[in-house]
């Protein structure tokens, strides 16, 4: 199901709390867009930095920011005082300006944000499962959306602008992977979980790939020096990733671009599939032929408890798995870098990191130019802030961003 897009302004129809739309052309609501985009990347700006970065008309500008600003989705900043002139006002986004909602269903537990304008998280909810069931998700994401919306006041509740879901595309066929039995993910094969929870929300639904909303978290609320071309890996319970080209995510013909997991790659025995090597699932494995807990493995990262020798067997294949995927995507497509993030402890993360650039060092790349290996910024909640930026990048910023100018 695909939203329509809406103008900043329409999102704040009147509800006796002061909020207020306005019916605007299309060219308005994309400047608005354009302007909300800009003010999100660099924090705050005056009036003459968004005219000089976007070309529009200092006049254009001034309406535009003075309407977000009645809108309650802008707020002024300290004045900034030059040597000459009136001092200029910096306009930043309201962190109570709109609020998204993003569930994330996951193969071993679930979680629904609420964050608000800024990104900061304002609420969370998560529990673990064995393995996923419709029914079960639907239940969990009503009763956290409850649990998370029912403090806010009833202006925020009006400014809530959607839920987006991250999850698996065509889950039913990882069951054996999981160690599950097919004929209990079957389910998921006839159900439209969007469309399930659109019945029971007074706000649009949006749907996504997991590990691209992790992508596309990195986008929007990951630090602001970003590369403009970057492939993307988030090591979940099964690894995948993202593509981003020119400051915006690929999704490709079907929302699937990016399936990094599917990769061949060299393996102990021959050729697998890069999920074989760099999931989470080869930790549990590991763990399982131990007679070791696993349930631990899909809480907190940061509680994580476990052997040395489990981390090191599991962390060089995982390194030299992701630095074949690296090469050979790096051959079709001139990448800045490569960030890596995923549901493990940072020191674990940045261990892989290095590990990662030593093995593709060891890699003949003659003829490319090798990406730099870094780590993500958003962290293990980056597939919930993916789901929770659907909503927010479908109403308010532009898909875009390479015409921008630089301040």
């Amino acid at each position: 199901m695909t939203q329509p897009q809406t103008p900043a302004s329409d999102l704040l129809k009147s509800d006796g709390n002061g909020m207020r739309g306005t019916n605007q052309s299309g060219m308005r609501a994309h400047n608005e867009r354009l302007v909300l985009t800009l003010v999100r990347r660099h924090g705050a700006l005056a009036k003459a930095e968004i005219a000089r970065a976007t070309g529009l008309s200092a006049q254009t500008v001034s309406v535009i920011m003075r309407q977000l600003e009645t809108d309650g989705l802008l707020v002024k900043g300290d004045p900034v005082r030059g040597k000459v002139g009136q001092p200029s006002v910096p306009m930043r986004l309201d962190a109570e300006g709109a609020y998204f909602l993003g569930l994330k269903i996951g193969r071993r537990n679930e979680e629904l944000v609420l964050i608000d304008f800024l990104g900061q998280i304002q609420g969370r909810v998560q529990r673990t499962h064995a393995y996923p069931r419709p029914d079960d998700t639907l239940r969990f994401a009503l009763d956290a959306l409850e649990a998370l919306t029912a403090p806010l006041k009833k202006a925020q509740r009006a400014r809530i602008a959607g839920l987006g879901v991250a999850m698996p595309f065509q889950m039913w066929n990882w069951a054996s992977l999981i160690g599950v039995d097919p004929a209990e993910m079957a389910s998921w094969q006839n159900r439209d979980i969007q469309a399930d929870l659109a019945e029971h929300v007074p706000y649009p639904v949006y749907i996504q790939n997991d590990a691209s909303c992790a992508c596309g978290a990195e986008l929007v609320f990951g630090e602001r020096d970003t590369p403009r071309d970057f492939l993307y890996f988030y090591v979940g319970y099964f690894i995948g990733g993202g593509l981003v080209l020119n400051g915006a995510l690929y999704n490709g013909r079907t929302g699937n671009a990016g399936a990094l997991g599917s990769m061949p790659v060299p393996g102990p025995t021959g050729s697998v599939q890069l999920i074989d090597v760099a999931s989470l699932s080869g930790i549990e494995r590991l763990l399982i032929a131990r007679d070791e807990p696993t349930q631990h493995l899909w809480g907190a990262p940061e509680n994580w408890s476990l052997d040395p020798v489990v981390l090191d067997q599991w962390i060089d294949g995982a390194a030299r798995g992701i630095a074949h995927a690296i090469a050979a995507a790096s051959s079709l497509i001139d990448f800045e870098s490569v960030m890596i993030d995923g549901w493990i402890p940072p020191a674990l993360r940045d261990r892989l990191v290095i590990e990662v650039s030593t093995a593709l060092a060891d890699i003949n790349m003659a003829g490319i130019t090798p990406p730099a290996v870094q780590v993500g910024t958003v962290g293990p909640a980056a597939r919930s802030l993916g789901a929770a930026c659907l909503p927010l990048s479908e109403r308010f910023l532009v898909d875009g961003q390479t015409f921008l100018k630089q301040l």
